[in-house]
């Protein structure tokens, strides 16, 4: 969704796209997400309103009017989320994030837009989705992988493996990585985080060692003189972000770890789980860490911890015995 003006949406709902792409910075997956679903909401609404018969994909929503925003209330909007929900058959997590899109619009339309005076989110009441807790490799786990990726002799790879392990970046961060932000007097490294969030990342002696020696290849190919990319590709160009994910995947599978649904995101969640339970690390440091805006975002960590604790319990081997003796004894 490269054009933010549209002619086939309403005036309000592409200067809405402009203020959270230009304003609030909003990452370009989260816009296209919100578009998706306000355009449903809206589509949905004039449909109601035409009651033409037709499918809701097919609905024209360039003509609507300010006239029918006013009118939307909340018992549309729970309307709605029944219609995702019994014929878009809409998981929980979908049906929130459409709640949080029509939120964030309706809030626009209120207090930046001033063209609605009542916001009919406000008192919209919708239990959050519970969260699982996220998956990860164990420290034999990720040892495991480690060694894999050290056996296929690729510096690079191997390099790729042990960010992601021991720092906890995402894949766009490592992906946008430039030789200049590295700092080897200091042992750290620049990335830019979401709503290009600069942090700096503190590299360990594993991290500083595998870094060197790729670097060692690296800096020694002519071709990618001119390419400020710390990860290049076969191509001498900038790593792709599906490649690193192919390189991941592939790492995965050699190391028989696949199966887990392990991904680049959650050897991110791996990394601060070794961190929170070996390392020492609180909650506030992991969230400094990881470049986190919020520190509940951090606190399923703590969580996990827990989990791990009521394991143990269930898994010693006294867990099991009962007494014998009646209760009427």
């Amino acid at each position: 969704m490269k054009n933010l003006n549209n002619n086939s949406n309403p005036e309000f709902l592409n200067e809405y796209l402009i203020h959270i792409k230009i304003v609030q910075l909003l990452a370009q997956r989260t816009i296209e997400e919100y578009y998706t679903d306000i355009r449903l909401f809206l589509r949905y609404i004039h449909e109601s309103n035409l009651n033409s018969g037709n499918d809701i994909e097919d609905i024209d929503i360039s003509d609507m009017t300010v006239d029918e925003l006013q009118k939307i209330s909340v018992s549309d909007i729970y309307n709605f989320i029944f219609y995702a929900s019994d014929e878009r058959l809409n998981k929980d997590r979908a049906r929130y994030r459409k709640i949080s899109s029509l939120r964030s619009f309706f809030k626009y339309l209120e207090k930046v837009a001033h063209i609605i005076k009542e916001n009919p989110t406000k008192d919209l009441d919708v239990p959050t989705p519970k969260s699982s807790l996220p998956k990860f490799l164990s420290l034999n786990e990720s040892m495991r992988l480690l060694e894999t990726a050290d056996s296929a002799d690729s510096k690079r790879d191997y390099c790729i493996i042990t960010l992601f392990l021991n720092c906890g970046m995402r894949l766009s961060e490592l992906v946008g990585i430039n030789i200049k932000d590295i700092d080897f007097y200091e042992n750290r490294l620049k990335v830019l985080g979401k709503r290009s969030k600069e942090r700096m990342v503190y590299l360990n002696a594993a991290c500083v060692d595998a870094l060197q020696k790729y670097l060692a290849i690296r800096m020694n190919n002519p071709k990618a003189a001119d390419e400020p990319a710390l990860f290049i590709s076969n191509q001498n160009r900038r790593i792709s972000k599906r490649r690193v994910q192919q390189i991941v995947e592939d790492t995965i599978r050699k190391a028989e770890l696949d199966g887990k649904g392990i991904t680049t995101h959650k050897l991110r969640h791996t990394a601060a789980t070794l961190m929170y339970q070996y390392g020492d690390a609180d909650v506030l440091t992991l969230k400094e860490l990881l470049g986190h805006a919020s520190i509940s975002t951090t606190e399923i960590y703590t969580h996990l911890n827990d989990e791990n604790v009521r394991n143990a319990v269930e898994s010693n081997p006294l867990s099991k015995v009962k007494s014998d003796s009646s209760d009427d004894k």
